[in-house]
């Protein structure tokens, strides 16, 4: 886990699941995950299932939700993004929230923003899979040909980052009071269903977290 404040919170499946209370991500209003804070109007179902602006991958129509909260230059998010598109595949059900969380530095910060400038021109995925693709650290010129091999339009890219800057800023902010009201402390980080996951886990842990997310929404 690519924390920023606590690099002991790798977790064991057992501790790292937490139930979220009463609201439920999947069943309407989603409660706060924090009973000392009024999240009311950070963790709403809209903002933070079904925020327009947010990518989506696996089956918008799926009946389970995996939101993950990532930062590029994150090691783990980098060496677990495989195996979380896997899953998704396998299961065929499941609609993955992809939330840019850049908390590792200016060049994170850059990266989230093409990224999401991508997604103006339809290639916020190939941006994505390009910069989560990689095993060095990222830098923007590099950032700059891994897009352009991806087909990115690096001119209408520049555009949109001028012409929409302050919307894409907006998500990456409503992202993070995200994060923070759910208590994440680092990248990657996880909502599966009702559960707050967060921590690397590996194929086996989300088929398992994805089952006992489906079984929690049934009671």
């Amino acid at each position: 886990m690519a924390g920023i404040r606590n690099k002991s919170l790798l977790p064991t499946r057992r501790a790292a699941l937490t139930l979220i209370g009463a609201g439920a991500l999947a069943t309407g209003a989603i409660a706060s995950a924090l009973a000392a804070t009024d999240n009311d109007e950070v963790l709403t179902e809209s903002k933070v299932l079904r925020d327009p602006d947010v990518p989506v991958a696996g089956n918008p129509d799926g009946n389970i939700s995996i939101i993950e909260w990532s930062d590029y230059n994150c090691p783990y998010c980098r060496k677990l993004e495989p195996e979380l598109r896997q899953v998704v595949q396998d299961d065929g059900k499941v609609r993955l929230v992809m939330k840019d969380w850049p908390i590792l530095g200016p060049v994170s910060v850059t990266a989230a923003r093409i990224a999401l400038a991508a997604k103006y021109q339809d290639k916020y995925h190939p941006a994505h899979d390009a910069m989560m693709g990689v095993s060095s650290r990222l830098t923007e010129s590099r950032i700059d040909e891994l897009l352009a091999a991806a087909g990115v339009d690096m001119n209408r890219l520049k555009r949109d980052l001028t012409d929409h800057g302050k919307d894409i800023d907006a998500v990456l902010k409503r992202n993070n009071e995200q994060a923070e009201a759910f208590g994440f402390r680092g990248t990657p980080s996880f909502i599966v269903g009702k559960y707050r996951v967060p921590g690397v886990l590996s194929i086996n842990d989300f088929e398992r977290i994805i089952a006992d997310a489906r079984k929690a929404k049934m009671n």
